[in-house]
């Protein structure tokens, strides 16, 4: 390993700057080798945070709320000033390139203004001549927030604006390959709340179940794969921690036989290798009608042969790399055995021998029961499967654990939003990809998740109801 010189970002802890006695090293995936060390929290900080976040609460509790919001508007404000400095470490340390890293940033600042435009109601369940009964929402106390590695600064606001909005404080946790434009943030926003409202450490594999079994946290809102997600749940089952889980899918499009082939090709392409397939809602189960399976295929291939995957940093790239060797190996294992076993793989454009980088690949109408159709790759892999008709599809979509997602394409609006109804996830689009708001939740149905994000449901998710009867004048003797 190359020497590298201490860490140059800092963690957040009760509105101050704190660095640690050990380091991690960040990788960069396109190249494998790492280029600037984090700092690892150890146990006594993750104390020191807690018990920040957890002094300040009673304060930003009993704060007005357009004062809280006026806060998150102006840590808006400031990332978005920085999108370009985010941006190139955004890239480094992620991997994804320059535009997708820019797009995430910004979007990212606009997510957290977003949030302050959505209000927290009462509501008034009885208003009789005797009483009147409100239902308050009322923050939970100190948050634990933990964010994976493929969407490290939009997935970070989707804890860090409800989270603080409802009234909460908050320790957040990036994750171990991705820490460095968490940490910057938390460096330039740090001022725009008082001290240990918002607190952001790093570190490694240890960090996140010291995290989850700490009994000052009051709730958990975890993004990351099932299996992690389930420890998760157990551990919060130990003094009733509220939680938000957002896990894996196993994404199924459905494209019925009316669509006109090249004029969606591009957009099936992008919906299932966005972020080089390192996304929860990537299409990761084509389903095509036998009618024009034979032609969007080719259509398919040929966009993989056309496209670029390389470093991020370099123009001219599309795609980028694997995040981390550890999900490298998984896909690398994934292709082997699905090459062992047979199956036709249609390969993209080449791709460098350093880094941890995979062809775009397309599995040609694989077998339902092959690893490749009922794991998640969470990589640029895409089994393409034929279908002959609606009910036979919607069986064979809705056989796997996962129910995050789902997408039909069609002309006949009303028989694809019929089809929609029929799948078991908590998103579906029809005739486009990819798509969330600000003010839409989103949920998982099974093994995809628990709770709720965006939105006011999601809002919702960082408080609790507190009903309060309130007698009218004269109701008692």
């Amino acid at each position: 390993m190359a020497t590298l010189a201490p860490a140059e970002f800092s963690m957040t802890i009760d509105g101050k700057a704190v660095t640690s006695a050990k380091t991690i090293p960040v990788i960069n995936p396109a190249t494998g080798e790492p280029f600037a060390l984090a700092p690892e929290a150890s146990a006594d900080q993750l104390e020191s945070a807690v018990e920040a976040a957890t002094r300040a609460f009673p304060g930003w509790r009993d704060t007005p709320m357009a004062e809280r919001k006026a806060a998150l508007i102006t840590a808006s404000d400031i990332i978005a000033a920085h999108v370009p400095e985010l941006t190139a470490l955004f890239t480094r340390e992620q991997g994804r390139p320059t535009e997708g890293a820019r797009a995430e940033v910004s979007g990212a600042a606009m997510w957290l203004k977003a949030t302050t435009l959505l209000d927290i109601p009462v509501d008034v369940t009885e208003d009789s001549e005797t009483r009147r009964i409100e239902v308050h929402h009322v923050p939970l106390g100190v948050v634990c927030g933990i964010v994976p590695w493929n969407f490290p600064v939009l997935l970070a606001i989707w804890k860090i604006a409800p989270a603080l909005m409802a009234g909460n404080t908050l320790v957040l946790k990036p994750s171990p390959f991705t820490p460095l434009t968490t940490l910057r943030i938390g460096e330039l926003i740090r001022d725009c709340f008082p001290a240990g409202v918002l607190n952001i450490i790093s570190g490694g594999d240890e960090l996140g179940p010291m995290m989850t079994a700490h009994k000052g946290f009051a709730k958990i809102t975890f993004t990351g794969s099932t299996a992690t997600g389930r420890r998760v749940m157990e551990t919060a089952a130990k003094d009733l921690k509220r939680i938000t889980l957002e896990l894996g899918g196993n994404d199924a499009a459905i494209i019925m036989p009316d669509v006109d082939v090249d004029a969606i090709a591009s957009e099936l392409f992008q919906g299932a290798f966005h972020n080089t397939g390192q996304v929860c809602v990537v299409t990761k189960r084509m389903f095509i009608h036998e009618d024009i399976y034979d032609q969007l295929r080719d259509r398919l291939h040929q966009l993989a042969k056309e496209t670029a995957v390389g470093d991020g940093a370099q123009q001219g790239s599309t795609y980028g790399p694997i995040q981390n060797a550890i999900q490298f190996a998984r896909v690398q294992d994934l292709l082997a055995e699905a090459r062992a076993s047979g199956l036709t793989m249609l390969e993209g454009a080449p791709v460098p021998k350093r880094g941890y980088f995979i062809p775009l690949t397309i599995v040609d109408n694989p077998p339902d029961n092959s690893r490749v159709v009922v794991e998640e790759a969470f990589g640029p892999v895409l089994p393409l499967l034929k279908f002959a008709d609606v009910d036979e599809v919607v069986r064979r979509a809705n056989d796997t654990e996962y129910g995050l997602s789902g997408a039909v394409w069609s002309k006949d609006i009303e028989q694809a939003t019929a089809i929609a109804h029929r799948l078991d996830t908590g998103t579906v689009w029809i005739n486009q990809n990819l798509q969330s708001t600000p003010f839409t939740p989103l949920a998982g149905a099974k093994q995809s998740g628990f709770g709720q994000e965006n939105g006011l449901p999601g809002l919702l998710e960082f408080t609790r109801p507190k009903s309060i009867y309130i007698p009218k004048s004269g109701a008692l003797a």
